[in-house]
């Protein structure tokens, strides 16, 4: 077996910091895991992505020791295995009761405003 490349190192070092920094937040070490998982498969090659998601990786570190995180969740719905791609309604939206888009905003207190900014 090969010795791990320094970005390896890098990458695995990365990964026990946030796991121990995201120790007390609730959420924080599965999506830690999930994402580390979601991204094992990346080939080797691809070192652009690695970096990037490495770098990524560095500033949620960082948010989550800077004590300003309560939690760690997700951003985005998974989708189930029943919806396609072309059945969720766009990022951001929420469904009503009668399975219409509804605005993120509604309830809020947030004003909708018009293009011709009015």
């Amino acid at each position: 077996m090969s010795r791990p490349s320094r970005l390896q190192r890098q990458v695995l070092s990365l990964y026990r910091e946030l796991l121990r920094a995201g120790r007390g937040t609730p959420g924080a070490e599965a999506r830690v895991r999930a994402e580390f998982r979601q991204h094992a498969s990346l080939p080797r090659s691809d070192v652009l992505r690695i970096e990037y998601l490495y770098r990524r990786g560095r500033r949620q570190l960082q948010l989550l020791r800077s004590g300003h995180a309560t939690a760690m969740g997700t951003f985005v719905r998974p989708r189930g295995p029943a919806e396609e791609p072309g059945d969720a309604a766009a990022p951001g939206t929420r469904l009503g009761d009668s399975g219409a888009p509804k605005n993120p905003c509604e309830g809020t207190g947030a004003r909708e405003t018009r293009s011709d900014g009015r």
